[in-house]
């Protein structure tokens, strides 16, 4: 019953804000208003990019969060839908401190007033997962709390399934729909909510970032209190500095507003070429200013829960793409993307570097300050679209921080270079990594490895012909057993589709007639109408099964 209540829920959503249109906009389907009969109504006045976000504010939480990492799915959305979705905000009303209190205890085993010896009961800060209150050790340290919602898992899991079902619904029917990847799209978010709901992954995260920048003057990042954290609990150091928006307060204070944008720079590309583990939710309410010496100012990073790594090859291509921007070398571009497979292997090389140069040559003309690196990496991933570029997660993850890093800079800076600051870095990294001195360290390091294979090296030669055509044999037999699955695939598929669509057209109607009853009789108690509709649900799953 669960799920077919939730389920009319986000039917009625669907017709409340006509998202049906917003699927025919996206991906060119009609079927949708046909069994929902939206078809009869008025056309909806607002844009469509606005009903989509306003009605994932309306389903809750779960699907507000869903939306957000949607919208870092820049490559994958038209721009209005990507920043409306980036205006999702998760502000939700706190639970009561009572219950804050009593998880507390049961996760540390330990009374409150033991535990600190002062503990403020007003939430200083409330999200969907978790809310922070001030508290004190008793060891005079100043010290914040941060708890899971009660219950808050087990909603997740049922919005979750209901997310999953949607989209695989519409992977079934719809090839546009594969095209924008939505499955990967939810079992990102779906490991992303769930690595936030554990927070000893935050304070392991939130430890060795703040190991990381140890000796820097570019960035701190408060302690974690390992003796008072758990799966639903973390306590860690509390921090005193300006939060990066207040723009105004930071003025006032005579804080040196152009060293601190190119620190902020520095501190990015530190995290992800030097590190390789870089924060990846750098919005401006995980980021505060020490300004202390506000000649030498520096930042402060919060809430480490989601971070950002990529693996070597995935480095090392974007740091040479990164170069070969720098220098105007399209051709290079090009190149790199279709030595890494981020294009397909079909793909046009020279169709794509002239795609690229037309993408990049009006950029040069610009004064460099004005030229966000972001923004272009942004048109990058939209225009290779017809490349079947596959853009993998950790990649938009990282484009999204740039933007980030480079809107706060700018915010700070309006005249922020971004290339002057991030061009000798990467050319000095990419020396360090790859230069002379790099390569024969490389080479003294693997020699002993290197002459233990030279004795097997003729033999490898000789039989490289055999084993190639042994690989090419068992490609084909896999080939010819994938055809034989996909065949098998299509005519289960016929038989699932007949009995859906009777479902499908039944939830529909209900769906619509719901809606126009609430116009209609506005009075009309809402549960009443979906135990209704849930029971004429049964009915028409009933009728599709038999058929």
């Amino acid at each position: 019953m669960r799920p077919l209540w939730h389920g009319l829920r986000i039917l009625l959503t669907v017709v409340r804000f006509r998202l049906d249109t917003i699927l025919i906009e996206l991906i060119g389907d009609h079927w949708l208003q046909w069994f929902l009969l939206t078809r009869y109504l008025p056309n909806p006045r607002k844009p469509s990019a606005l009903r989509l976000r306003e009605a994932i504010e309306h389903l809750g939480p779960v699907f507000i969060k869903f939306g957000q990492i949607l919208s870092t799915r820049r490559d994958l959305l038209p721009v209005d839908y990507a920043d409306q979705l980036a205006k999702l905000q998760d502000q939700v009303p706190p639970f009561p401190t009572e219950e804050a209190i009593t998880r507390i205890e049961k996760a540390l085993n330990q009374r409150v007033n033991e535990l600190f010896s002062d503990f403020e009961h007003e939430p200083i800060a409330s999200a969907s997962l978790a809310q922070v209150h001030a508290a004190r050790l008793q060891d005079g340290n100043e010290v914040v709390v941060k708890v899971i919602r009660p219950d808050v898992a087990d909603r997740i899991r049922k919005d979750l399934e209901l997310i999953f079902q949607a989209v695989r619904f519409l992977h079934r029917i719809s090839r546009d729909v594969r095209r924008l990847r939505l499955i990967e799209v939810a079992r990102d978010y779906e490991e992303t909510i769930f690595n936030e709901l554990d927070l000893t992954k935050e304070a392991q995260n939130t430890t060795r970032l703040r190991y990381n920048f140890a000796e820097s003057q570019l960035l701190y990042v408060p302690r974690v209190y390992n003796d008072f954290t758990t799966t639903d609990v973390l306590v860690m150091e509390r921090i005193h500095g300006v939060p990066i928006s207040a723009t105004n307060e930071l003025v006032a204070r005579g804080t040196d507003l152009k060293k601190l944008a190119v620190r902020g720079v520095e501190t990015f590309f530190t995290q992800v070429f030097e590190h390789n583990f870089f924060h990846a939710d750098m919005h401006p309410g995980n980021i505060f200013i020490d300004v202390e010496d506000p000649a030498d100012p520096s930042y402060i990073a919060v809430d480490c829960a989601i971070i950002g790594q990529l693996t070597p090859e995935d480095q090392t291509y974007l740091a040479r793409n990164i170069v070969a921007f720098f220098n105007q070398d399209f051709s290079e571009i090009a190149q790199l993307h279709a030595e890494s497979g981020w294009i397909g292997a079909e793909s046009d090389v020279q169709a794509f570097e002239q795609v690229i140069r037309d993408l990049c040559e009006p950029l040069f003309l610009q004064p460099l300050s004005q030229i966000s690196f972001g923004h272009f990496l942004l048109n990058l991933f939209t225009t290779a679209r017809q490349f079947n570029m596959e853009v993998q997660p950790q990649l938009v993850l990282l484009q999204k921080t740039l933007l980030n890093i480079e809107g706060l800079g700018r915010q700070l800076d309006p005249d922020l270079d971004l290339w002057t600051t991030a061009k000798p870095f990467m050319e000095k990294w990419m020396q360090k990594r790859y230069g002379v001195e790099a390569t024969l360290k490389a080479f003294t390091d693997n020699a002993p490895k290197l002459l233990g294979q030279l004795p097997r090296l003729p033999h490898l030669l000789l039989t490289a012909g055999d084993r190639l055509g042994s690989i090419e044999r068992q490609m084909r037999v896999q080939a010819h057993a994938m055809d034989n699955l996909q065949a098998s695939l299509n005519h289960s598929r016929i038989s699932w589709w007949r009995k859906l669509w009777v479902t499908l057209f039944g939830l529909g109607g209900i769906a619509q007639f719901s809606f126009v009853l609430l116009n209609w009789f506005p009075h009309l108690n809402h549960d009443a109408l979906l135990v209704g509709g849930v029971v004429s649900s049964l009915v028409a799953i009933s009728l599709s099964v038999k058929r």
